[in-house]
């Protein structure tokens, strides 16, 4: 029977080599496979390439390589929430190819489907396909890399730009339950970006909450199929964040004057 579950989060990342291209799953903190990264981080390897919506925050998911400068590049959406991420890039120590957030998810979908590249509509007459986003700048902030200008067709009238897709070394996921075989199903929101990842990564390694056996799963509520999956780590102890915790005061109590019938004050 094929077992493709591993013993540990480090045993399932130890052959992640310096360099390596990455797609990573998670939105914010959502979804994020927290317990992977940090056994990667413990590895030590570094000279990474992430793909990602966002690069984690300053002390969590792949914020920790990053503020341990263990990530050289990244292709991301939505970078906003991470002040070392910011920093590294204007100061020239991080390369940052910025994608649109759709754009994004289509191109790692597009490359687990086997195609090459599309066309869209998202970015036709901005930086995104006329060249010129900086990726990269020197320490004295002039840009020393940037985009370039990419295809642009027409098609029934309306302009499309030519995207490349993505097809990373590795993908590190994290899903609610799995199987033996490597099926997954993720919980909610958490399935974000991790069913493109899964799928685009010519290895893919998941960490899951709940570990069944096959056959458990109902085969119609499978979000990702075995057949993209290599590895599989039980890690049901995974910390899970909030990024931003939004809370409400409470209401204040109303007065009595304002409470009260006519009947009840007098």
């Amino acid at each position: 029977m094929i077992n493709k579950v591993v013993s540990s989060a480090a045993e399932a990342v130890a052959d992640i080599p310096d360099g390596a291209s990455l797609a990573v799953g998670g939105f914010g903190l959502c979804g994020i496979p927290v317990s992977l990264i940090e056994a990667l981080h413990a590895q030590g390897t570094a000279e990474l390439e992430t793909v990602s919506n966002n690069c984690g925050v300053d002390d969590w998911g792949l914020g920790i390589l990053l503020s341990d400068h263990r990530i050289r590049r990244t292709v991301s959406s939505y970078v906003g929430e991470n002040k070392e991420f910011a920093r590294q890039y204007l100061a020239g120590e991080l390369e940052v190819e910025l994608t649109p957030q759709g754009t994004l998810a289509e191109k790692l979908r597009a490359g687990g489907a086997g195609i090459p590249a599309f066309y869209t509509t998202a970015g036709v007459g901005t930086q995104v396909s006329e060249g010129g986003l900086p990726q990269r700048y020197d320490t004295e902030g002039n840009v020393t890399k940037a985009s370039k200008p990419k295809e642009v067709r027409s098609f029934e009238g309306v302009d499309y730009v030519l995207e490349e897709s993505l097809r990373p070394d590795f993908a590190l996921v994290h899903a609610w339950k799995g199987d033996r075989h490597g099926n997954l199903v993720f919980h909610a929101t958490a399935m974000n970006f991790n069913p493109l990842c899964a799928q685009a990564g010519r290895i893919t390694i998941a960490e899951v909450e709940e570990l069944v056996e096959p056959g458990e799963l109902d085969p119609g509520q499978i979000h990702t199929p075995g057949i993209f999956v290599q590895r599989v780590v039980v890690a049901p102890d995974a910390e899970k964040r909030v990024e931003k915790r939004t809370v409400s005061l409470a209401a204040p109590a109303a007065s009595a004057s304002l409470s009260a019938s006519p009947s009840e004050g007098a």
